[in-house]
């Protein structure tokens, strides 16, 4: 019997609505309601969508740093935006972690790496191999699945 949990970059799991909105001076604003700290804007609606991954981005990366369970898409309605496959690997290391009640020199430990290895797979700015990540995940009970979808 398989005791991995599986982490998924399923619809629920890792795609975020935004609300658009026109500003007075004509700029779009984006705010997502499930993630209140993801705020952009753009001088039209093309702009506004290119900036809103990244806020999305950054504030679900102030959740992991602050050792925080990133909130939970529910707002069903609005403009879809996907987290990052990457992000969303890193995001479920941090949060496997944090169930755990693990710390990076545990993980470090635990996988027989060095210190500053752990550090770059948990940094969102850092491109982390996704098979470093798969190994990290394995190692705390999780399983990385990935699924392909028609755009």
């Amino acid at each position: 019997m398989n005791n991995t949990s599986v982490v998924s970059s399923s619809f629920d799991a890792m795609i975020y609505n935004a609300k658009l909105e026109t500003a007075n001076d004509g700029s779009i604003q984006v705010r997502f309601p499930d993630v209140p700290e993801a705020l952009t804007f753009g001088r039209n609606e093309h702009e506004a969508k290119l900036h809103a991954r990244d806020a999305l981005t950054t504030a679900l990366e102030m959740y992991a740093e602050d050792n925080q369970p990133y909130p939970k898409p529910r707002y069903r309605s609005g403009h879809p935006i996907q987290v990052r496959g990457l992000h969303a690997a890193k995001l479920a290391l941090h949060s496997a972690m944090r169930e755990q009640g693990l710390t990076k020199a545990d993980l470090s430990r635990l996988l027989s790496i060095h210190p500053p290895q752990v550090d770059r797979l948990l940094d969102f700015q850092h491109a982390s191999r996704l098979n470093a990540l798969e190994d990290a995940l394995a190692a705390l009970g999780k399983k990385l699945v990935i699924e392909i979808q028609a755009a």
